[in-house]
C-alpha cells in the first residue's frame, strides 16, 4: 500500500538482532503494481536475462500486471569487540607466544557455513581442501581466521614480522565456549607499535574479532665506542660501519 511518485525514492530499513551466534536468512520482496490496478503492455526483450523475465507478473491478457524485486539478505552474528592481545618484544629480537582465544556461544547444531573465500581453515589435522559443511558436532566443528590489518602501510610493516598458527582447539560443552590456541611469532627489526586483528568465522556460525596490538621496544646496544684523545684542541676520529637490514 505505499505510493511513489515518478522518480520517488523507496527506503526500506532493515533490523537484525540476532539472538544466537549462527547464520541468519531472509529475504525482502518488493511487488509494485499500477496504483489503478491495471495491466500496461511491456515486452521483455528476448536478450534479457532469465532473472528479469522472472520479475515480471504477467496477466492473462498478456500485459504486466506488476514487477517483482527480490532481495536476499544473509546475517551474520558477530561477538562483541573483544579485549586487545598485547604482544611486546624487543627490536631484532624474536618471540613466540601462545595466544588464547575464546569464542563464546558457539552452536554445534548447525550444519552449513558460508565460503571461505582467502581465509584458511584452522584444524590442522585437516587438508586445506577439506569440506566446510560439518555434521555440526564438537569435533568436526572447523573455524577460518584471517590477520586483516588497519592500512594497507600497516600491512607492509607487519607481515613480513608476523607469523601465526594454530596449534590447538578445546571445546567445553557446558559453557558452549572454544578455546583457539595460536602459536605467535613476533620478530621486530626496529621499535614500532602496530595493531592488527584476528577474525575468525566458525561454519556453524558467528564471527569473534580480536584487536592484537604488536610493541617492539628499543634494541640492546649494539657496541660502545671509545674515542681517545690525542690532545688539547686536536681532533680524534674513529670509524665505524652500520649495515642496513632493508634495500
Amino acid at each position: 500500500g505505499i505510493r511513489l511518485a515518478p522518480k520517488e525514492k523507496l527506503e526500506i530499513p532493515v533490523l537484525f538482532m540476532p539472538a544466537e551466534m549462527k547464520f541468519y536468512k531472509a529475504v525482502v520482496v518488493i511487488h509494485v503494481m499500477r496504483e489503478n490496478g491495471e495491466n500496461w503492455p511491456y515486452v521483455v526483450p528476448a536478450q534479457s536475462n532469465t532473472d528479469l523475465n522472472r520479475s515480471v507478473t504477467v496477466a492473462e491478457d498478456g500485459k504486466t500486471q506488476g514487477i517483482l524485486w527480490i532481495y536476499p539478505i544473509n546475517g551474520t552474528s558477530e561477538a562483541p569487540q573483544q579485549k586487545s592481545v598485547v604482544i611486546r618484544c624487543q627490536a631484532r629480537q624474536r618471540l613466540e607466544q601462545r595466544v588464547e582465544l575464546l569464542l563464546i556461544g558457539v552452536l554445534p547444531d548447525a550444519t552449513a557455513g558460508p565460503d571461505a573465500g582467502n581465509s584458511a581453515v584452522v584444524d590442522k589435522d585437516e587438508s586445506s581442501n577439506a569440506p566446510e559443511v560439518t555434521d555440526g558436532s564438537p569435533a568436526t566443528l572447523e573455524f577460518l581466521y584471517e590477520l586483516q590489518y588497519q592500512s594497507d602501510e600497516m600491512r607492509s610493516q607487519l607481515e613480513s614480522l608476523v607469523g601465526m598458527q594454530l596449534v590447538e582447539k578445546e571445546w567445553d560443552t557446558e559453557s558452549r565456549i572454544v578455546t583457539l590456541i595460536f602459536n605467535v611469532v613476533f620478530a621486530p627489526s626496529k621499535p614500532m607499535r602496530n595493531e592488527a586483528t584476528v577474525t575468525i568465522q566458525c561454519t556453524a556460525g558467528g564471527l569473534w574479532k580480536f584487536p592484537l596490538v604488536f610493541i617492539a621496544t628499543e634494541p640492546e646496544v649494539d657496541d660502545v665506542i671509545n674515542i681517545e684523545a690525542v690532545g688539547l684542541n686536536k681532533e680524534s676520529i674513529v670509524g665505524f660501519k652500520l649495515t642496513s637490514q632493508t634495500r
